[in-house]
């Protein structure tokens, strides 16, 4: 008989919301709640039929849903920090669903590799297997916290397809620019386009993860459609969102809020409840749920609760230097 033993950052399954509650079992289930009827499945805009390329997803018995309490889907798909929509919370779930298309997009991933590609995303996800689902907590460096049930691909399979040559050391993420359509980039709140690094050991740890979806849905242009990067033991502006490129580097790239404030934010973004914010502590976090503002506080725990799974990365680097 196969025992199971939790991982340390795992909850019991009584504190996790029933997976039937959230979780879409199949297609037809997908369009009923987007709103096409089972009759008029086959006459569906197109677009929305590519959206669901690879749902519904594989849940990995190694994140399960029952890890931990997820977010309502209301709260992580309203209360986002997404600066090319707007720089207040609700501003993205807006303006990122005026005229703005994320089906069909294109990543190419270049650079330090053997096997520079371009690849639509949906022949991209076919390329790799597929998508899983994965709960992951969410830390914000504002202080505020979720836990959001993703779905996607382990960013190690990404890299793999690529086949890094010797002297690749880095990855530098590179979101879109689009004037016309994302109102913030018209009004210049950031150096545009977005951009964002990690090391290649990072990358290829079991927990790095390129999102597609949350709660078993396509995730919402708000959330970064339709790739998004996720390492949950940094703080969120790691995460970059709607991604274009992937370049291979030798050398550490920079990323855009190290360089709008690089006496604020660093390289790494990892969480660390020992090293405040310049402004603001980190040891505790405000939980969204049960209200945009509500669900109380709760402590912040060491890169987020998996120090386990990523604290042998930065052995002998110097935490609070290299913040």
């Amino acid at each position: 008989m196969l025992i199971r033993s939790p991982k340390d950052w795992e909850l019991p399954e009584s504190a996790v919301t029933a997976e039937q509650i959230y979780r879409l079992r199949n297609r037809r289930d997908f369009l009923k709640s987007v709103g096409v009827g089972l009759a008029g499945a086959a006459f569906a805009p197109q677009a929305l039929l590519a959206a669901t390329a690879g749902f519904p997803s594989k849940e990995n018995p190694a994140y399960p849903a029952s890890a931990l309490k997820p977010t309502a889907y209301e709260y992580i798909t309203s209360y986002n920090n997404f600066y090319e929509f707007g720089t207040d919370k609700s501003e993205p779930k807006e303006y990122a669903n005026k005229g703005w298309k994320t089906d069909p997009w294109t990543i190419e991933v270049f650079g330090l590799v053997n096997k520079p590609a371009k690849f639509d995303v949906n022949d991209l996800v076919g390329k790799l297997g597929g998508i899983e689902q994965r709960v992951y907590r969410h830390r914000c460096v504002e202080a505020w916290s979720m836990v959001i049930p993703w779905d996607g691909f382990p960013l190690a399979k990404l890299v793999a397809l690529a086949d890094p040559k010797p002297e690749a050391k880095f990855l530098l993420f590179t979101s879109f620019v689009d004037p016309k359509n994302a109102i913030g980039q018209r009004q210049g709140n950031l150096d545009y386009p977005y951009i964002e690094g990690l090391r290649l050991d990072e990358a290829t740890n079991e927990l790095a993860f390129i999102a597609t979806g949350i709660y078993g849905k396509p995730i919402p242009n708000q959330n970064g459609a339709p790739l998004r990067l996720v390492t949950p033991w940094k703080y969120g502006f790691k995460g970059i969102k709607s991604i274009v490129k992937i370049e291979f580097t030798a050398k550490m790239p920079q990323n855009t809020w190290k360089v709008m404030n690089g006496r604020e934010y660093g390289f790494y973004a990892n969480v660390n409840p020992l090293v405040d914010h310049p402004r603001w502590s980190q040891a505790s976090e405000r939980i969204i749920g049960g209200g945009v503002f509500g669900g109380g506080r709760q402590a912040t725990l060491m890169f987020n609760g998996y120090e386990k799974q990523v604290a042998s990365l930065y052995k002998g680097l110097d935490l609070e230097r290299n913040y």
